[in-house]
């Protein structure tokens, strides 16, 4: 098993991709790579994440649409925009928006 890396960001913090256009919301946290070996592999070489790390999951938009996105935290940073993210999942996870960040509704918590 790697060793585990601490996580920068939290459930309901609002972040953009480094790389490419588009942000989000984070719903869930792997402490390292948990995907598919498929998924890993058809990200080109040069900018292949290492798997040691942390990987988001969010609630993602960009100019022309809304996904969901798994990445790395070496691929993250705080969006400082203090804008929502237009998702429509966003509803049924998270309370309000506020501070910059979300509020993750209650029968969510652990």
């Amino acid at each position: 098993m790697p060793p585990v890396a601490t996580a920068r960001f939290a459930i309901g913090d609002v972040v953009k991709h480094r790389l490419f256009d588009f942000r989000g919301v984070i719903f869930d946290i792997d402490p390292v790579f948990a995907n598919s070996d498929e998924w890993y592999e058809a990200i080109p070489e040069d900018v292949r994440p290492r798997k040691d790390q942390p990987f988001y999951h969010l609630l993602a938009e960009n100019a022309d649409s809304t996904y969901i996105a798994y990445v790395s935290q070496q691929n993250l940073e705080a969006d400082e925009s203090d804008e929502p993210v237009d998702h429509p999942a966003i509803g049924g996870l998270f309370e309000r928006y506020a501070g910059g960040r979300y509020e993750l509704k209650r029968e969510h918590r652990h």
